[in-house]
């Protein structure tokens, strides 16, 4: 797979670091902060190459259009908008959930403070526009792009929408599998599948096959994110670059949350507690445990892998590239990070 990832990666990144440093290479604080997002500099502002995420999202577009006949360098700016607008929601999503450290180092509301990180944050999302404009610069139709800001607008209130449930669940007593699945649509989902089906149509034009690919990347995205709800549990801080009590701190409604939540009263009085300590946490994990909620979620991850998959078959991929989803797939499914 790195070998896969390095197919594209450093195209992606040429395109990105084009599109944020055309409007931030100034050496002062917000030139720094957005730049320091993307692990190219560090709270200094000196040149790192520190590794700030799996550009899952980006190479995922990049690989469907590719599937669907294209050539995936025309669709570069479109990899690079998701992104950027991803790495928005990141900025937003630490300062709200409270989070001091993302992929082993400070997070930018924590180096900066919170006004600024809203501010950095605002401007990644003005630069995420700015990338998928410059389609045109690569011969995309005005229609087809057209088309590709109408997904890319819907994608980004589903976000919003997705992270106002998250942190209403914070505060609401019960929270049913439904409604978890409702909010991790929009907090996470949205954005792959947005990813898989404007990838499929800057290369076709079809909106009947990129609809596959839609469906294939939103099953994708739930079960990633129940493998993100397992690991902020039981992953290894060291792997993940995310401390394991955060999200119990903050009291998320994830999914083995929510079945231990409903299996046993302990944990329920565990999460009433105030104030909630990490002794709080470590006796919640013990509770999970014993529950096995591990492994429920893991069956339930398995089932939106298995609908991602009927989903891509539908959608015919073609070629090598056809081949590189399903090592995605596989890769994503096993994943400790």
């Amino acid at each position: 797979m790195q070998s896969l990832f390095q197919r594209y990666l450093p195209a992606l990144d040429s395109t990105m670091q084009s599109i944020v440093t055309s409007q931030a290479n100034q050496p002062d604080d917000f030139g720094i902060m957005l730049r320091y997002t993307f692990g190219w500099v560090d709270e200094l502002g000196q040149p790192t190459s520190h590794p700030t995420g799996k550009r899952i999202r980006p190479i995922l577009l990049l690989i469907c259009s590719e599937a669907a006949g294209g050539n995936w360098k025309t669709a570069l700016p479109a990899a690079a908008a998701v992104e950027i607008l991803h790495n928005f929601s990141l900025i937003h999503d630490d300062i709200q959930d409270d989070s001091p450290i993302r992929h082993n180092r400070p997070t930018v509301w924590k180096v900066w403070g919170r006004p600024n990180a809203i501010n950095a944050g605002d401007a990644l999302f003005t630069l995420s526009y700015q990338a998928l404009h410059q389609l045109q610069e690569n011969g995309v139709s005005p229609n087809t792009i057209l088309q590709a800001w109408q997904i890319f607008n819907a994608t980004a209130l589903e976000l919003t929408r997705g992270q106002h449930l998250d942190m209403r669940f914070e505060h609401t007593a019960n929270v049913t599998v439904e409604e978890y699945i409702s909010m991790i649509t929009g907090k996470s989902a949205a954005l792959i599948a947005a990813s898989a089906q404007m990838g499929a149509f800057i290369a076709t034009d079809d909106l009947s096959l990129a609809q596959h690919y839609a469906e294939f990347g939103l099953n994708l995205g739930i079960a990633f994110q129940i493998r993100d709800d397992i690991l902020g549990i039981w992953g290894d801080p060291q792997v993940t670059g995310k401390s394991v009590a955060t999200d119990i701190l903050s009291r998320k409604k994830s999914l083995p949350i929510l079945y231990g939540l409903a299996q046993s009263p302990d944990l329920v009085s565990i999460y009433q507690r105030e104030p909630f300590t990490e002794n709080d946490v470590s006796e919640a994990v013990e509770v999970l445990n014993r529950l096995e909620a591990q492994q429920y979620a893991s069956s339930v991850e398995k089932q939106y892998y298995d609908r991602a998959l009927a989903a891509l078959n539908r959608a015919q991929p073609q070629g090598a590239a056809s081949e590189w989803l399903q090592q995605l797939i596989h890769m994503l499914f096993q994943r400790s990070y």
